[in-house]
């Protein structure tokens, strides 16, 4: 009977979720979901000295936002300490792995005499047990490690799912320590009891992983444990091909929040980074689970595209419901400090003016004139006020007086002015538009100040036309 899948998602609680951490958590939550398998989330705080619980949070916060659900957990490493050093007391008495007394200055030592011969630095195996072999007298003063006994003969293989056949000599090997001095269990043997004991069967990370894995295998193997299957993701790239860094925007994806993303552009952008199928471009979570796979994921680094995540931005804008719009943007409006009412309706303002945004703080931004007095740009107010312009103004609200304030009626009352006047449209559109928006660029005028309603439109235009 085959072994149902279970996926984990095991970040290092010593910085935010970034963008990286983030695509291999949704590859691993995909997989789970596409096989009706489990997920699990586990945090590696093993690194006491740079674990903080304000990282542990930034995780779970970046977690949350993006919605990838975990079925087990959040299981912490350091609530595990028991179960790692009982696994390790039971290595140590079926003689898989010793004690060691080397000191740092003994092993700086050798690693400085094996660099000047030309040799790859390494454990020599002086504190191995073997057979026949005689070892020193531990000293008193030496807080012992424990280490593996790393096979010494044939090559530890797997097939990665991404990357293909990879081998390694376990000759290349040395025997890793999976436990310090004062007993505290290592990163590397954590993982393994971990995975282990969680029953994980497919292991989805990024490539600085790979090193790891055989000696990761190696002790799977002496535990008579099942090794599950490894794929490595590439690395991701900034737009510049360079390694993606902060100045590429390889921050927190609580940042992309910040800065006017949707969560559906965001995971919808990741899905695309290093994996596709075949054309499609655009899709949603349930649509991405029930494609997604591993032999689609190209073994190259993936390349961030800044521009693409823009326009995705802008398509969710565009097409998600408009409630869910105006409930991402209301507090980005109230940010700016601008109080919500009731009047105008923000569903109709989000309508008339998302298919102008690709993010939210800048349709936030945009709409704000709605619910509070425009700020009048001087550079158009200078350039469409002119002499003439309060006489067609006015020619146009006596028009429209005693018409309902609709969008079609007013059209009609713009048309009729300009026809009067034989003058071209913006001529009247512009002043109007600075009058009631403070720039000169908007959407249909007519719509904006049927939106906008005739009470605010009027004592607006009188601030700049006062009636004479």
């Amino acid at each position: 009977m085959q072994q149902a899948v279970k996926t984990r998602f095991a970040p290092s609680p010593t910085g935010y979720l970034h963008i990286g951490g983030a695509r291999t958590a949704l590859f691993s939550w995909a997989y789970a979901k596409r096989h009706a398998g489990q997920f699990i989330l586990r945090i590696e705080d093993t690194d006491v000295a740079r674990s903080t619980p304000e990282a542990v949070q930034a995780i779970l916060d970046g977690m949350a936002w993006l919605q990838l659900d975990h079925d087990e957990g959040p299981y912490y490493q350091m609530q595990r300490m028991d179960t790692y050093k009982a696994t390790i007391q039971k290595m140590l008495d079926a003689g898989q792995a010793y004690y060691c007394y080397s000191s740092k200055e003994e092993l700086d030592a050798l690693r400085e005499s094996q660099m000047q011969q030309g040799l790859k630095p390494r454990y020599d195996g002086r504190w191995r047990p073997e057979p026949g072999k005689v070892l020193p007298q531990p000293p008193a003063d030496v807080p012992p490690v424990v280490r593996f006994k790393n096979p010494q003969d044939g090559v530890v293989a797997w097939d990665d799912m991404v990357k293909g056949r990879i081998e390694i000599a376990n000759a290349e090997l040395d025997d890793l320590i999976i436990a310090r001095g004062d007993g505290t269990p290592t990163y590397n043997f954590c993982v393994v009891v971990d995975d282990w004991e969680m029953g994980v069967t497919q292991v989805i990370r990024g490539d600085d992983h790979v090193n790891n894995t055989p000696r990761q295998i190696n002790m799977l193997q002496a535990l008579g444990a099942q090794v599950p299957q490894y794929a490595h993701l590439s690395m991701i790239l900034g737009d510049d091909g360079q390694k993606l860094s902060k100045r590429h925007g390889a921050v927190s994806v609580m940042q992309y929040h910040e800065d006017g993303y949707l969560r559906e552009a965001v995971l919808n952008y990741l899905a695309r980074l290093g994996w596709s199928h075949g054309d499609d471009e655009v899709f949603d979570m349930a649509q991405f689970c029930q494609w997604f796979d591993l032999d689609h994921i190209t073994p190259s680094a993936a390349q961030f595209n800044t521009e693409k995540l823009n326009w995705l931005n802008a398509h969710y804008i565009k097409t998600l419901p408009l409630e869910q719009i105006a409930a991402e943007v209301q507090p980005r409006l109230a940010k700016l400090g601008v109080t919500e009412t009731q009047s105008p309706d923000l569903l109709a303002v989000l309508n008339l003016y998302r298919e102008r945004s690709n993010n939210l703080n800048q349709l936030a931004q945009e709409i704000a004139f709605f619910y509070r007095d425009p700020q009048i740009n001087e550079a158009d107010a200078s350039k469409h006020i002119v002499p003439e312009t309060a006489a067609y103004i006015e020619s146009f609200l006596e028009k429209v007086k005693d018409s309902d304030w609709t969008a079609d009626n007013l059209h009609d009352g713009l048309n009729q002015v300009v026809a009067e006047q034989q003058i071209k449209f913006p001529k009247l559109a512009m002043p109007l538009r600075v009058a009631l928006i403070g720039i000169a660029q908007s959407p249909s005028i007519d719509q904006v100040m049927s939106i906008l309603g005739k009470t605010a439109c009027l004592q607006r235009i009188r601030t700049l036309f006062p009636k004479k």
